[in-house]
C-alpha cells in the first residue's frame, strides 16, 4: 500500500483541528507507518482574492509554518521524510505569486477550487451551487493552464468540480478529457482524494465503528468525489495516479486503510486495475 501522502492541511488554514498541533500529525504519520509525507496547507494569498474566512492561512503566517516544518523535518529525519508545500489555485494574472510559493517549498499541489466567473467574481466549486457549462469548461482550461506553466507537481482532487453539477454527462466527461490528457502530456500525477469519503462516513460521528453494512453503502453512496466516470476516463490515460488524504482533523490519518478501502469500492476494481499508481 502507498507509504506517503503529499495532502496535508495544518490549523492554520482556518477549517482544520484547531488543536491538531503540526508534531502530532507526523506522530500519527509514522505510527500508520507512511515513510514520506508534505504538508501541503491552503496557500496565503499575496493579493487577496479569495475573501471567505477560515480557508486559508494568511500571507504572515507563512513563515512560522515553513519555520515549524523545516524544525519537525530535523527532529524526525530518522523516521520519516517530510517536506514543505502548499495547495494552490491558479488564475489569470497570479502566475508570478504562484512561482513564489513554488520556490520557498518542495511541492505545490493544485486543489482547483474555484474561477472567475463572466464578471470576473470567485464561483467556488461547493454543494447548492451549479456552475454552468461554460465555467466548467474554464475551470478545466486553468487546471490546465497550470500544468502548463510547470506550476503544480500534483493535481488534487481533479474530480471536485462535481460538487457543482447534478450528474457525470458529456460536458462533465469533457472536462475529465482536457484534465487527464494534459496530466499525461505534462507527467503530472492526478490525485484520488479521501476527504470527502472521511467526511460521509466518519466526520464528527462517535458511532461511525458500529455502522452496518447498509448504512455504509449509503453513505459511501453519498460521496461526490471521487468519481467513477472522472476515473473510468482517466483509465483510458498513460497517467500517474496517488492517493491524497487531505487531512484536516484528528483520527483521519488512522483512517487511512478504511478510506482507500472506500475508495477502491467506489471506484471499482476494474477501474482500479487500470490505473497506474505512483510507487
Amino acid at each position: 500500500m502507498q507509504d506517503f501522502n503529499y495532502h496535508t492541511h495544518t490549523y492554520r488554514c482556518g477549517h482544520a483541528d484547531v488543536d491538531y498541533a503540526d508534531e502530532e500529525y507526523v506522530q500519527d504519520f509514522i505510527k500508520m507507518g507512511f515513510k514520506k509525507v508534505a504538508f501541503t496547507d491552503h496557500a496565503p494569498e499575496k493579493n487577496e482574492i479569495d475573501k471567505r474566512t477560515n480557508m486559508r492561512m494568511k500571507y504572515s503566517e507563512r513563515i512560522g509554518y515553513l519555520e515549524s516544518i523545516k524544525k519537525l523535518k530535523e527532529k524526525y529525519a530518522d523516521k520519516i521524510e517530510i517536506q514543505s508545500g502548499y495547495e494552490v489555485e491558479y488564475l489569470p494574472g497570479e502566475e508570478e505569486n504562484l512561482k513564489e510559493l513554488k520556490n520557498e517549498t518542495d511541492i505545490l499541489i493544485l486543489g482547483q477550487h474555484f474561477v472567475y466567473d463572466n464578471n470576473n467574481n470567485l464561483k467556488i466549486h461547493k454543494r447548492g451551487t451549479e456552475f454552468t457549462d461554460e465555467e466548467l469548461i474554464r475551470y478545466a482550461e486553468y487546471v490546465k493552464k497550470a500544468m502548463e506553466l510547470n506550476i503544480p507537481d500534483i493535481i488534487a482532487h481533479p474530480d471536485v468540480y462535481m460538487l457543482s453539477r447534478k450528474d457525470f454527462g458529456k460536458v462533465e466527461e469533457k472536462v475529465a478529457n482536457i484534465i487527464c490528457k494534459s496530466s499525461e502530456k505534462y507527467n503530472i500525477p492526478l490525485e484520488i482524494n479521501l476527504n470527502n469519503i472521511y467526511y460521509n462516513l466518519f466526520f464528527r460521528n462517535e458511532n461511525s465503528n458500529n455502522l452496518s453494512i447498509e448504512e455504509k453503502r449509503e453513505r459511501i453512496s453519498n460521496v461526490i468525489y471521487p468519481c467513477k466516470g472522472f476515473w473510468n476516463v482517466a483509465s483510458k490515460y498513460n497517467i500517474k495516479v496517488l492517493y491524497g488524504i487531505d487531512v484536516h482533523h484528528r483520527g483521519q490519518i488512522m483512517r487511512w486503510k478504511e478510506l482507500v478501502d472506500c475508495a477502491q469500492k467506489i471506484l471499482g476494481e476494474e477501474t482500479i486495475n487500470k490505473l497506474n499508481f505512483v510507487e
